[in-house]
């Protein structure tokens, strides 16, 4: 995984000078935040692992060399790697954190950009290049001898070709049962939100910011006498970790997008998404926990826009990639939560499997085949963090 999002972060980062950045990357990072002492020795281990994938170095704080705040929107000259904050570092670099954080860890070569301009650049990339785009509906594909043949379009008819890479998002294990595949995928919804923060509480300029600890939101007993009788317990229990947020939009900007997930709703994609009204508030609470001056808007909810869409998923939180199946039938999909950030990587490994290219030595790792191994499926029988938002 660490070999796939190098490879496609350095894409990303060659189309935004191609691009003249017309779609925004930056590289803030991503900050995880604990009040929990175990969680940041944990911390501790897993960075120096990752490091030794190839993800840049880990940094202490206090330490021998002094934090480095991320500077601006721009992905140049930006630190790689780690640094893990703990005591008053934590407030130092980030003064709007709860006073009962006890460590940091800032993963630095992170960040995010306008998935919507991206593809639009991308997509203008490719007609120039001769693509043709068909927006229609696949009713059903063709095969002879265990070869693809074609696809047949519901508006467009019959279209003969000798390739197919199945990129469908959660349509994904539809279009591989036509080919005789059944996929290892599952759906989650996730919710997202965006508030108007227009007390400039989180400074615009923040990483993404990450409440790593689960926690149970305080509710009056009114409220929660309410929740009980709504049927919503799941507000009253205890909540799961990752609660999160981050700027959206440049300086001017009044928007905060914040997301947690705390439904555990897996299970077949449907639109319209269900709605959770209460979700604004709930993840307000949740990044009170985190960024207490947040609290002011708990009388009075700002503005807010809900949206979302599904992470799919195989069970190890590991994406799909690579030929499957019938000739010519190829993989994309499985992306979970990471899709935007791994995209670039997936479609260049992808695109070395169909020109016959060379491949990467990490290119196993993604095949459907993997599953294959009893090695490989005892590792996912005993449990392997995901690191999943």
């Amino acid at each position: 995984m660490v070999g796939l999002m190098n490879r496609s972060i350095d894409l990303l980062e060659a189309m935004a000078e191609r691009s003249n950045h017309s779609f925004g990357l930056n590289r803030r990072g991503y900050l995880f935040v604990t009040a929990n002492p175990a969680t940041v020795e944990a911390w501790k281990q897993q960075a120096h692992q990752i490091s030794a994938f190839g993800a840049g170095p880990v940094r202490s704080h206090p330490g021998p060399t002094a934090y480095r705040p991320s500077s601006g929107d721009d992905h140049h000259g930006q630190p790689e790697g780690a640094d893990i904050l703990t005591g008053g570092a934590i407030r130092e670099a980030f003064p709007y954190l709860t006073e009962s954080a006890v460590g940091a860890m800032h993963v630095r070569r992170a960040g995010w950009f306008s998935a919507q301009q991206l593809g639009s650049w991308m997509l203008e990339q490719a007609k120039a290049a001769g693509l043709r785009h068909l927006v229609d509906e696949v009713r059903s594909l063709s095969m002879s001898a265990n070869s693809v043949t074609g696809v047949e379009l519901a508006d467009a008819g019959h279209f003969q070709c000798d390739l197919i890479v199945n990129s469908a998002g959660p349509m994904a294990p539809k279009i591989g049962a036509m080919a005789g595949i059944d996929l290892p995928l599952r759906h989650e919804m996730h919710l997202k939100v965006a508030f108007r923060d227009h007390l400039r509480v989180i400074p615009r300029r923040a990483p993404m910011i990450i409440w790593s600890d689960p926690q149970t939101l305080e509710w009056s007993p009114e409220e929660r006498d309410g929740l009980a009788e709504a049927g919503r317990h799941e507000l009253i229990a205890q909540l799961p970790i990752y609660c999160h947020g981050r700027p959206e939009g440049g300086e001017e900007s009044p928007y905060l997008l914040a997301l947690w997930e705390y439904h555990g709703h897996a299970g077949d994609p449907v639109w319209p998404l269900p709605d959770d009204d209460l979700y604004p508030e709930v993840v307000m609470r949740g990044l009170t926990t985190m960024v207490p001056g947040l609290g002011r808007y708990l009388e009075r909810l700002p503005h807010a826009t809900v949206d979302g869409g599904y992470y799919t998923k195989t069970e190890e939180n590991r994406p799909l990639i690579g030929p499957a199946g019938p000739d010519g039938f190829h993989l994309a999909c499985g992306y979970s939560g990471f899709g935007v950030m791994v995209a670039a990587g997936a479609a260049d490994l992808v695109g070395r499997h169909v020109t016959g290219s060379e491949l990467p030595d990490y290119v196993s790792d993604f095949l459907l085949s993997r599953y294959d191994d009893p090695t490989y499926l005892e590792t996912i029988r005993r449990g392997v963090e995901s690191g999943q938002l």
